[in-house]
Parts: structure tokens; C-alpha cells; sequence
């Protein structure tokens, strides 16, 4: 096949995945480490397999990030255990069971809001200071996932131009 296409191909999936990062229903890094895998082994790339180690990685750490650091803020912010397992639970429920693109970040606010309100019904400000903190953790979550995902394309745009 010729390397032209496999480029564009490259290319063209690491930009929907810098999307993903941003729109919840596409998998944004999965799409970016699959452009870099098949730059890397689907041409005569010299890529440093250093580079394709180091974004697996940071793709793994990314994935578990997602639902850490949402809980961890969430205690941050004054929220309590109730909260934080509120935000895995709702993360999962909004994925499965609110139809619409932002489901899951909808079910994540929901269910740290719920938990708190489980753990104290008579403190809804608590409640909501720990639902602030579960959205700083998720802007915290998707600006590295970017970062991550503009840096991958950034290598293989610039091993591109440098053969």
C-alpha cells in the first residue's frame, strides 16, 4: 500500500482523536495510539519505539485518570467517600443509561450530587462545592488527555516531515 495513504490515514485518526478528547463519544486517545501504531508499523517509519512506549503508557495512566481524578477533587472540595464513589457509579450509569453525548459527565455530576446528598441530605452546599470539585477533575482529566493526544500528533507530523 502506498505510504501516502497510510499517512492520511495516520493523520486523519489522530485528529479525530484530539476531537475525542473533547466530544465524550469518541474514544480520543484509543483513536490517537491507534494513528501513531499504524504510522509506526504500517510504513518504513524510523519512529523510536521509545516514543510508541511512552504514549501507551500515558494512554494507560490517562484511562485510569479519568475516574480518579474526578473522585479526588471531589474530596478536595470538601466531598466525602459518599461523593466519590457517587462519581464512579454515575460516571458509568450516564454512560449506559442518558442517551445523549454528554451522559456520562451528566450521570458523574448526578451521582457525586446524590452521594453527598446520601451521606447529609441537610448540607446541599456541601453537596454542591463536592460537584464543583468532580468538574475541576474532569477539566483536569481532559486537558491532559489533550496534551497527550496533541504531543503524539505532533511527533508523528514532525517524523513525517523530517524523512
Amino acid at each position: 500500500m502506498d505510504n501516502s495513504i497510510i499517512y492520511l490515514v495516520c493523520i486523519v485518526l489522530m485528529i479525530v482523536g484530539i476531537l475525542g478528547t473533547f466530544i465524550p463519544v469518541l474514544p480520543g486517545l484509543l483513536l490517537s495510539i491507534c494513528g501513531l501504531l499504524i504510522y509506526k508499523f504500517g510504513t518504513d517509519a524510523p519512529l523510536s519505539m521509545g516514543y510508541v512506549w511512552i504514549f501507551v503508557a500515558l494512554t494507560a495512566i490517562s484511562v485510569v485518570l479519568n475516574y480518579v481524578i474526578p473522585a479526588r477533587t471531589n474530596r478536595k472540595y470538601g466531598g466525602t467517600r459518599w461523593g466519590s464513589v457517587g462519581s464512579v457509579i454515575g460516571t458509568f450509569a450516564g454512560m449506559f443509561f442518558i442517551p445523549i453525548p454528554f451522559g456520562f459527565l451528566i450521570g458523574m455530576f448526578l451521582g457525586v450530587f446524590i452521594g453527598e446528598l446520601l451521606h447529609d441530605a441537610n448540607d446541599k452546599k456541601k453537596a454542591l462545592n463536592s460537584t464543583k470539585g468532580a468538574f475541576i477533575g474532569f477539566i483536569y482529566g481532559t486537558g491532559f488527555n489533550f496534551i497527550v493526544a496533541l504531543a503524539m500528533f505532533l511527533v508523528v507530523i514532525l517524523d513525517m516531515f523530517k524523512n
